[in-house]
């Protein structure tokens, strides 16, 4: 069983930078792939930027586009999510997660960390 934990979340103006961190330990059977999804209160979850697990493909929400940029260190077994030009819609709780890539996107999560808060002011 996989272990997810984020960090780097925090409170910043809009134009801000910010960049997530997900330590991951064991594996789940099934998934080739990480996430980032968020969560806002009231609001759906949103599938917000996915990699293999080699890395070779990546996917983006319309919604991040040119600003969030995800990678991973698998030497050091770590997620990243870097996002810039942070916009107010952009608070939410950001979680990783383990999931399997269907199409070109990464889906059907199996695990998820905590969640790391995201505020952005404007």
């Amino acid at each position: 069983q996989v272990q997810l934990v984020e960090s780097g979340g925090g409170s910043v103006q809009a134009g801000g930078s910010l960049r997530l961190s997900c330590a991951v330990s064991g594996y789940t059977v099934g998934t080739n792939c990480m996430a980032w999804f968020r969560q806002a209160p009231g609001k759906e979850r949103e599938g917000v930027a996915g990699i293999t697990t080699g890395g070779g493909r990546t996917h983006y929400a319309d919604s991040v586009k040119g600003r969030f940029t995800i990678s991973r260190d698998n030497a050091k077994n770590t997620l990243f999510l870097q996002m810039n030009s942070l916009k107010p819609e952009d608070t939410a709780m950001y979680y990783c997660a383990t999931g399997r890539w269907v199409g070109s996107e990464c889906r059907n999560y199996r695990d998820w960390g905590q969640g790391t808060q995201v505020t952005v002011s404007s």
